[in-house]
């Protein structure tokens, strides 16, 4: 069974300006575009992106909940040969009551 390591990036939130990209959608599609390339130029795989609630400071005492797009990549480790296997992840136990 293969093993993955993954690398969670913000998702593009802006486009980009190129020549003969003139809509706004065509300029977030290329910043996505150019996301995806850059990693796959380093290894990585596109697997998904997830938009995620995050819990964040709203002034001295509240927080509020502000939802951010993630974009989650994966390339495969290749363990040397004759290594053992790795240890099973431990469980983990939410801390959330």
């Amino acid at each position: 069974m293969p093993l993955y390591e993954y690398k969670v990036l913000p998702a593009p939130t802006r486009g980009r300006k190129a020549p003969g990209v003139k809509t706004p959608e065509a300029r977030f599609a290329l910043g996505v575009e150019d996301l995806l390339n850059d990693m796959a130029r380093a290894g990585w795989e596109y697997l998904r992106t997830d938009i995620l609630p995050s819990e964040e400071r709203q002034g001295l005492t509240s927080t509020h909940t502000v939802y951010r797009s993630v974009s989650v990549f994966r390339r495969e480790v290749l363990l040397p040969e004759g290594s053992p296997p790795p240890a099973p992840l431990r469980e983990t136990v939410s801390t959330e009551e």
